[in-house]
Order: structure tokens, then sequence, then C-alpha cells
């Protein structure tokens, strides 16, 4: 492989910022697009040679055989591009089956390629052809993207954009329903900067009541010193079932510490807690209750220290993947006024449901 722009590269990042930003206040304005939820990765072809990078820079191209040969069928023969790989099913995106991906098992990616096939999305082009384009402003790598991917059909796609910032307000709004994190802003003035944060992103925050029903302790926790890792988080269920939704782990040592005298008198035993079960190999298929063994931890200590589920704590988040936090919650303060039997799923703001088809056709 012999291209003007070579691996490994580290992708642009973002910053996040509230609310949409202002485009008067960046020389040549900004460019918004939806943030797409999914594995970050840039794409090098040359001829026959095709690397997919992920954010790290590790190759993914044994994890999504189906997208190499999509991408050999349809891209220019010469160029790079940053995108993100995503696998929808129905209407939205779902997180866990592109996570399913990356597995040791060259049959079950194989069999996953098939049942539930990625799909690639670009967004940025840093080369084409012999010409390096990371020192171009973003307003031209954007038209030589448009140009250069102008007849690609699904599973390969080019995101929208818009100047205006009403209408990425809007996206902003709508499109959480297809299954997206939220908006990107990329000044149109800026040269592409590996590693750097240049690029602005807008995510939802919201907040829940929460049972903190265990935790975990930290990597540094000693007999002498024990500290908090993380909180579990629970909600009920319809059916009166408490959810393992996710944790809270965002503490100083100091913190850390305190939380282990403050939780020490809800203690319990396994057997009389709601997750007891989770030692079951069956149990956590669909609750996933914490203490799982998975792919992703075998070999690690998942124990946890059960509480009596009767503490309640209001948690940042930003959206949810099916019955969970998507990612790791924000601890913000004791609820000693809520019942815990109250902080049910009901409470969660529910997302209006959009077609991913809308957001891809521009």
């Amino acid at each position: 492989m012999q291209l003007p722009v070579m691996p490994p590269v580290k992708p642009m990042l973002a910053k996040s910022v509230k609310g949409i930003p202002d485009p008067q206040k960046f020389d040549g304005g900004l460019s918004y697009e939806p943030k797409w939820d999914g594995f970050r990765c840039l794409v090098f072809r040359d001829g026959d040679e095709i690397v997919l990078a992920s954010r790290s820079t590790k190759e993914l191209n044994r994890y999504f055989p189906e997208l190499v040969e999509a991408l050999k069928a349809q891209l220019p023969q010469r160029c790079v591009l940053d995108g993100e790989i995503f696998i929808a099913i129905g209407d939205r995106l779902e997180f866990d089956r592109l996570s399913d991906r990356i597995h040791p098992a060259a049959s079950r990616v194989n069999l996953l390629a098939t049942e539930a096939p990625a799909s690639f999305v670009a967004f940025d082009m840093l080369a084409l052809g012999d010409k390096s384009l990371m020192d171009e402003p973003f307003s031209a790598r954007r038209g030589q993207l448009e140009l250069a991917l102008a007849g690609v059909e699904p599973p390969i796609h080019v995101t929208r954009t818009t100047t205006d910032p009403a209408k990425a307000a809007k996206w902003f709004e709508q499109f959480e329903g297809a299954g997206l994190d939220g908006v990107v802003a990329k000044p149109l003035g800026k040269p592409y900067a590996p590693n750097g944060r240049t690029m602005l992103k807008i995510k939802h925050a919201r907040t829940a009541d929460v049972v903190v029903a265990g935790y975990r302790l930290h990597k540094a926790s000693s007999e002498e010193r024990p500290l908090l890792g993380s909180m579990l988080l629970g909600l009920y269920d319809e059916q009166g079932g408490l959810q393992h939704v996710g944790v809270a782990a965002s503490f100083t040592d100091a913190r850390r510490a305190e939380l282990i005298d403050e939780l020490a008198e809800l203690r319990v035993d396994l057997f009389e807690h709601p997750w007891a079960r989770w030692q079951d190999a069956d149990a956590h298929a669909d609750d996933r209750l914490p203490g799982a063994t998975t792919r992703w931890s075998s070999g690690k200590d998942l124990t946890f220290v059960p509480l009596a589920p009767t503490r309640v704590a209001e948690v940042g988040y930003e959206h949810m993947e099916g019955t969970r936090f998507r990612h790791t919650a924000q601890f913000k303060r004791w609820r000693p006024d809520r019942e815990p039997e109250s902080c049910g799923y009901g409470q969660l703001e529910e997302i209006v449901k959009y077609d991913l088809k809308d957001v891809l056709t521009s």
C-alpha cells in the first residue's frame, strides 16, 4: 500500500459543548452533521488493498468482512476516508450488535455478518488519488467527499450535513429516535487534525432516580483502606423486577473511602438480594445482571458487594441502549425523599421513534 496518507492515523476528535454552537463565532462558519453511535473507522484503500483502522489504529478487517468487500466495490481506487461503522436493525442503530462482532472465532463473525450486516457512513476525506487533503479546510474535503462518493449505495453512505444551526437543532431532537448520539459541529475552515479536539459535539444530558443495589471495589482498594469502585444501579420494570441498568463510577479517592462507610449499614448477604441469581448460567441473558461473565470480562473479578435496595440516587445519563444506560452514569446526589419502588422505567424520557432511512437520505 502506497498512499499520500498512510496508516496509522489517529482520527480527529471532538470536545463536548452545551447547545448548538453559533457559526458566527467561527471563522468560515460551521458544518453540522449527525453524531453516529458506532465504531469510528478510517478506511485506507489502494487498489485491492483495504485497511479498516479503529480509533486506536487497530485493524478491524477480520471483524467486518462484508464491509471490506462492499468498500472495494464502491470506493475510488485510491483514497482515505474517515467515518463510522454501524449496524442497524429495523429503523435504528444497535450498538450491542456491533460489539458482538469483536469475537475471536471467524465462524462466529461470518455468521453475524450474514445475520446483521454492518454499514459504513463516511464523513470526511483525508486523501484522494495521489493527493493528501489533510491540510485542506473541511469545506474542501467535504466537497471532494461528495464528488468521489456520489454514486455509492448501501451499505456505504455519506453523512448528511447542514450549515443551518436551526436545522441542526431539529436533528438533535429528532435523530435520537433512530439511535444517534447527538450532533457534531465542524469548523469549515480548519484542516484535519489527527487526535486533535477541533470538532464540537453536542450530546443529550438527562437525569434519572435509580436504586443503588450494590457496588464493586476499586482496583486500588485494600483491606486497610477499602475504596468503592463503582455503584451498581437498578430500575424497576413493570413486573416489579429490579433490573441492572448500569454503573456510576467517577469519584475522588476521598469520596470512594467515604462511600464505603456510608453504605456499610446496607450490606446484605447475596441470597437475600434481588440479584442473587446472577450466579446461574442463564440468569444474565436477558436481565444483564451484575457479576455475569462474558467474553469481554473473562478472567476479571466481577463479584460485587450486595446492598439492600433501599437507597435512591439521582444520576446523569446521556441515553439508553435498550434497557440500560449506554455509558457510565454520573452520580449527582442522594434522594432520601424518593421511595425505591418509585424508581422505574416510566420516569425516563420517551424518545420519539425516527426512521434511520430518513437520517441517511440527503
